[in-house]
């Protein structure tokens, strides 16, 4: 259903996340609520942003690819359905309007998948005689300028930085080239894409690039095994979770923007365009939930590079795209920020910390390699010969202190979340190594499994007079909502006392009323200021495996309300406004939901 938006005129409001996701695996756009296109990086998701006006404070007319209409007073949303093609409708004073269609090829062609680093734009006059205007400004280098511009008869060619682009066009030229106004009498085709000739008629193959790329995603969505209930807010986190995966090499990254800070002020601002192994785990496992395991095959053949490539030696939490190993972390001073907000971090210091979740993260969606028939490679002895390397770390560093997975920067501990991913890496190739018929490997990754659950059992319980609970390390008695996960990871039973305790404090602690808390404690930046997204979804599936199932529903319904009209989440939101903060789509917060909706829904033997 289309979703309307304040109308909007010469005196623009601030940002927000108010944003609708483009992309096709290879590259991706974020438009907003007046159809511009306010971020996007060229050639892929962690490059250089040609459209970065989302977080260049003020600066709204450069960085930015916007139709607007003579006289426009509203807009309205809404994507072509199970597809991220988005149309938007734009209205004037006078009753003219267009609808504008967005979106980035992905089809099969010539045996393989057509995915270039290309936003195409269609612009159809459906009422009146509008006129409109196009501020088509990308910058270069984080915007240190905008780009220098050269043009044909029918192009425009952009020099970005990483990869020239070229706009081809049936619209007038000098037009575009000027911003000037004039009157869109008929559909205007607009594809922006490689510094090469454009092959074809641009209305003819336009058009048949929409109609294979509304194809395509249709028929990906029809394979998804969906809950009952809540399908399209299922759906729509799915073609988002995959828009997220560069396919090229089967990275997922944890967001598609940078430095959409935690908490007004709060320099928590980070570089989310990298593929944190952890979240992509999370990633993972909810599509495959789903039965989307294109997205599953393409992630194993990335996590074998980086297993190959680290020679079993140490993981790190997060790697480039491309799978490049430095990330050094800078600021980019002419960029001012989301809201004024900076600063704009490039590249994250993360990649420097130890942090041993990691190895049971490479472990756990391996796993599926060797027991799922459906896969079209299968994994075998030498996959899990590699495999055990990475167990092998995960043994050694169960008991060893880390920055843990909120990526702490000042302190280490020995972080319980870390150790359970250690204990679950090594319960895992027991049972893969028992699927093989190796009885001896079996044995001994099953008494190493007994005895990091020992070791957790002892270091991380904390005697109390409330009934004890496991802490969130082993050297300290806090909280942190990771506990939660004790029961996803199957390290314990939702009826075992042990958790039961250890969820009521949790939830006393944590729980802000609809929101919950990653911690409550101050860290490097202080007390939290917001809640945590995925850390609500951890609480709602924690109240449904405790017996608290309607209290689940309910919640799980408060959160959905607080999507944005495109159906998706940030990573963090304002526990007293709701305001959404931190980096967006946050796929943390998309798994959130897909695993809640498919925990909750009633089953379809309801409808028979």
């Amino acid at each position: 259903m289309a979703r309307p938006v304040n109308a909007l005129g010469k005196g623009q409001s601030q940002p927000d996340l108010e944003l609708w996701p483009v992309g096709n695996c290879q590259v991706s756009g974020l438009m907003d609520t007046r159809a511009g296109l306010v971020w996007g990086c060229v050639p892929r998701v962690d490059g250089d942003p040609a459209f970065c006006s989302l977080i260049n404070g003020d600066a709204a007319n450069v960085g930015v690819w916007r139709f607007e209409l003579e006289g426009q007073v509203s807009a309205t949303q809404h994507y072509v359905r199970n597809t991220p093609i988005l149309i938007t409708r734009l209205e004037a004073e006078d009753g003219s309007a267009v609808e504008i269609s967005d979106f980035c090829p992905r089809f099969e062609r010539s045996g393989r998948m057509y995915r270039p680093v290309a936003f195409i734009r269609i612009v159809r006059p459906v009422a009146g005689a509008p006129r409109m205007k196009v501020t088509l400004k990308p910058m270069r280098d984080y915007g240190a300028s905008v780009a220098e511009t050269t043009n044909g008869t029918n192009h425009i060619r952009y020099l970005t930085t990483g990869q020239a682009l070229r706009l081809t066009t049936d619209a007038p030229i000098g037009y575009v080239l000027d911003q000037r106004t004039y009157r869109v009498e008929t559909d205007q085709h607009f594809f922006l894409g490689p510094d090469e000739p454009f092959s074809g008629n641009i209305r003819s193959e336009v058009r048949r690039m929409e109609a294979n790329t509304k194809k395509y995603w249709q028929l990906w969505v029809r394979s998804l095994a969906t809950p009952f209930e809540w399908q399209e807010e299922v759906i729509r986190c799915a073609i988002t979770l995959k828009l997220c995966q560069h396919e090229e090499t089967g990275a997922i990254v944890a967001a598609l923007t940078t430095s959409i800070p935690e908490a007004p002020g709060s320099e928590r601002n980070w570089d989310y365009r990298y593929c944190w192994i952890r979240d992509s785990y999370y990633t993972v496992q909810a599509l495959n939930r789903l039965g989307a395991l294109d997205v599953l095959e393409n992630y194993l053949a990335y996590l074998r590079n980086i297993v190959d490539n680290a020679k079993g030696g140490q993981i790190q939490p997060l790697y480039s795209v491309m799978g490049v190993a430095e990330l050094d972390e800078t600021t980019a001073p002419y960029l001012a920020g989301y809201r004024n907000t900076g600063p704009v971090r490039v590249g994250n210091a993360a990649y420097k910390q130890i942090q041993h979740d990691c190895y049971g993260q490479i472990v756990l969606p391996t796993v599926q390699g060797f027991l799922d028939k459906r896969l079209l490679r299968i994994a075998g002895d030498t996959d899990f010969e590699s495999l055990e390397q990475v167990g092998e770390t995960a043994w050694q560093m169960h008991d060893q202190p880390d920055a843990g997975l909120w990526e702490f920067r000042t302190r280490k501990e020995v972080h319980t979340y870390s150790a359970v991913m250690s204990w679950a890496a090594c319960d895992r190739l027991s049972t893969v190594a028992e699927y093989l018929g190796k009885a001896d490997r079996a044995k001994f990754w099953r008494d190493r499994a007994d005895i990091v659950r020992e070791t957790i059992d002892k270091e991380a319980w904390v005697e109390n007079d409330e009934g004890g609970h496991y802490g969130a390390s082993f050297e300290s008695d806090y909280l942190d909502a990771s506990l939660l996960q004790l029961l996803e990871l199957r390290f314990i039973e939702p009826d075992d006392e042990r958790f039961q305790s250890t969820f009521r404090q949790v939830e006393r602690d944590l729980r802000r009323g609809e929101h919950m808390l990653r911690y409550a404690a101050e860290d490097d930046f202080g007390a939290p200021e917001t809640a945590f997204n995925i850390c609500t979804f951890w609480l709602i599936e924690a109240l449904a495996l405790c017996g608290r199932k309607d209290e689940a529903r309910e919640l799980f319904c408060t959160m959905l309300g607080h999507r944005t009209a495109s159906g998706l989440l940030s990573e963090d939101m304002d526990f007293e406004t709701g305001e959404l903060w931190g980096n967006f789509p946050q796929t943390y917060s998309l798994v959130g939901v897909i695993n809640c909706a498919g925990l909750l829904s009633k089953s379809w033997n309801t409808v028979r």
